[in-house]
């Protein structure tokens, strides 16, 4: 039901079940309530278009725009791949050349404010402007310091009607990475490990050699290395891996498990690889140093670059944790997988620096004596699935909001 068509049901309403006072009421209501019905329903279409995008958009964020014509739509598309079209541009090249006439008369829906600044690709507000769409609804502002309410501006501006705010919470939850990261200027952080029945992260011959975030020494020989998640489990964070910009674990972690930090059980991008290696006692023999994804080894001995490989310098006496977060900020890394080991995934939990922790508990596995996993705390369990032998249960810290950017 387009909007004349909507304003002319509930004019008859009005006559036919109220007086002439009550019915404007009655109309005003009935009329603001189907709309926003109809705003739900074609942002809920831009939501599901922009996350056809996870993994391959950041550090941009996901966006998803539709363009309606009556109860018609006529375009629609996405951000696909960073530094090619935004989904505004995709949206309006999809429309047949039947219906390019209806442009003019269009309401164009899109999840995030259109950009008014030239980036890799030009602003989406003078696209939408030069191809004069009347109405844009958006989703929520872009909390980007080159866009945040510039980009509404520009439109209200050249005359455009703009609605925004519909399902904000949505579109904000979907950008939870690109709002985190331009509010509180660091990544996304994900904590994520598996552990035992009886709550142990690795097995009592690893545990003495176990991950420091300063000194210590190695035991020279190989260990055995335990394996905690089934395969489905493994494929699945495999697909976690290909969602995040990094993955970061430890020195002891680095030696003693020797992992590729890859997307190899998943289709995807592998993410960064990030080490922290304070003293630079890993050998180049491990699979993080073949040079087949980019990786970063945070260290307090020296600054240095090389083919595909980054050695970050940072201060030894100051909170690694933190000049972690101000490092990746200035890297532009938008999120981090954080797969351990205890230390590590500890640190970041004791000085609240995290968004979401997932735990993967093998219940068939008792070890009786091993590593004890990280303790969460103030956490509230938003979600829990059964894949076999595993448990999966995911944590945001309590009272947490969604990152704005008011």
């Amino acid at each position: 039901m387009v909007n004349s068509e909507l304003s002319m049901w509930c004019y008859c309403i009005d006559f036919t079940t109220a007086k002439a006072g009550n019915g404007l009421y009655l109309l005003n209501f009935l009329t603001q309530n189907s709309l926003l019905n109809i705003h739900h329903k074609y942002m809920q279409r831009c939501l599901e278009l922009a996350a056809k995008g996870a993994g391959n958009v950041a550090p941009n964020p996901l966006v998803g725009g539709v363009l309606v014509h009556g109860d018609r739509i006529i375009g629609e598309g996405w951000h696909q791949r960073y530094g090619e079209a935004h989904a505004e541009v995709n949206c309006i090249n999809s429309v047949s050349e039947e219906n390019k006439k209806l442009i003019t008369s269009s309401t164009l829906y899109v999840s995030l404010e259109p950009c008014a600044h030239f980036g890799k690709t030009p602003p989406c507000a003078d696209l939408i402007i030069k191809h004069k769409i009347p109405r844009v609804v958006i989703g929520c502002r872009d909390p980007f310091i080159e866009v945040n309410g510039k980009g509404i501006e520009k439109l209200q501006a050249a005359g455009v009607e703009v609605e925004n705010g519909i399902l904000e919470e949505e579109c904000k939850v979907l950008n939870k990475r690109f709002f985190t990261f331009h509010t509180k200027q660091r990544p996304y952080i994900i904590l994520k490990w598996a552990e035992t029945a009886d709550g142990k992260i690795a097995a009592s011959q690893n545990s003495s050699a176990r991950e420091t975030l300063g000194s210590g020494h190695f035991k020279p020989e190989v260990e055995q290395r335990l394996f905690i998640s089934n395969e489905y489990s493994n494929r699945l964070v495999h697909q976690w891996r290909s969602e995040e910009a990094a993955i970061l674990i430890g020195t002891n972690t680095a030696r003693l498990d020797n992992p590729e930090l890859t997307t190899r059980l998943w289709p995807g991008k592998s993410p960064v690889r990030l080490v922290l290696d304070m003293n630079l006692r890993l050998p180049n023999s491990l699979k993080i140093f073949n040079g087949e994804v980019s990786t970063i080894i945070f260290n307090s001995v020296k600054q240095e670059e090389k083919e595909n490989l980054l050695y970050y310098k940072l201060q030894k006496d100051n909170s690694v944790v933190s000049q972690l977060m101000n490092a990746l900020y200035q890297l532009k890394i938008q999120s981090v997988l954080v797969e351990g080991g205890t230390k590590v995934l500890q640190s970041f939990i004791d000085e609240g620096l995290w968004d979401e922790a997932r735990l993967i508990k093998n219940e068939d596995l008792i070890i009786n004596s091993g590593l004890a996993a990280p303790t969460l705390s103030k956490a509230e369990k938003v979600s829990e699935q059964k894949i076999h032998s595993d448990k999966i249960e995911v944590y945001n810290p309590k009272n947490s909001r969604p990152a704005t950017n008011e």
